[in-house]
């Protein structure tokens, strides 16, 4: 059985105060992207069996997907072995969210394939406690996201006839240091009414608070979303917390982006 966990962007980002639990509440948009990693999962006699291939893996005893698993045998001792393949294809540590859709994905797979008896309260519980944007996957439509990131709103967002690239520059950007570095505060507007404004007045409102850290220890980051604009992106940012940079571009501007970024991992998608 074989499924494609998607990826995701955030448009703007908001962290507005830390919590007594150490986590911190914030205000988003998820947008989800059509660019995947690949998911199967082969019901074996033997044991347990993970492996990778695509992008190497730094250690794959903690790999989302694996805690997927463990967390349903905890609570469904009769699951069987199996042999999970992931094929990496998004990149880790980028800010776009693919190791939340593997753990998320990996739950959907399993609990459909055994007809395991999990209520969608049941798994979004799974989720969350796999990592805060774990439960947007379930959804996987632009959603509004508060709290940790589990509080979603479902909302409207049509990006038809824009092309999105993506830049990584193959920086990890470890996600507790990066909100060690921000300073949470109330945003001056919500990012919904933002949102509902037309997408070439989005430059200069709709602004991820990852970015000053994340610029200011990693400036070629910086420089990324600056070359995004001068390439004529009607919107840029940064991705979650980094260091994925993405830009909207009108299609007819959309031609030669590729070879402008040739020195990174990038991805042109049709949205």
């Amino acid at each position: 059985m074989i499924t494609f966990p998607n990826c995701k962007i955030n448009l703007g980002l908001n962290i507005l105060r830390k919590r007594e639990d150490n986590f911190h509440d914030l205000k988003t948009i998820f947008f989800p992207i059509p660019f995947t990693d690949v998911l199967e999962v082969i019901h074996t006699s033997g044991a347990f069996h993970f492996q990778t291939s695509g992008l190497s893996i730094a250690n794959n005893e903690n790999n989302l997907c694996l805690k997927a698993y463990e967390l349903l045998k905890n609570d469904f001792p009769t699951l069987p072995a199996i042999t999970m393949h992931l094929h990496k294809a998004i990149p880790m540590g980028a800010g776009l969210g693919g190791g939340s859709a593997d753990a998320a994905f990996t739950l959907k797979l399993l609990i459909d394939k055994f007809n395991l008896s999990v209520t969608e309260e049941m798994l979004s519980n799974y989720a969350l406690q796999l990592g805060s944007d774990c439960p947007f996957f379930l959804i996987n439509r632009p959603c509004f996201a508060e709290g940790r990131g589990e509080k979603l709103t479902p909302i409207n967002i049509d990006l038809k006839g824009y092309k999105l690239l993506l830049v990584n520059p193959g920086i990890h950007i470890n996600t507790a240091s990066a909100f060690s570095k921000i300073n949470p505060h109330l945003p001056s507007k919500h990012i919904k009414d933002i949102i509902a404004q037309p997408i070439d007045t989005w430059k200069n409102k709709l602004v991820n608070d990852f970015e000053g850290p994340v610029f200011s220890e990693y400036p070629q980051v910086k420089e990324i979303k600056e070359n995004l604009y001068k390439q004529e992106a009607v919107y840029a940012s940064m991705s979650g917390s980094g260091s994925t940079v993405y830009g909207l571009f009108k299609d007819d501007v959309a031609n030669n982006l590729k070879d402008k970024f040739r020195d990174y991992f990038q991805k042109l998608i049709q949205l």
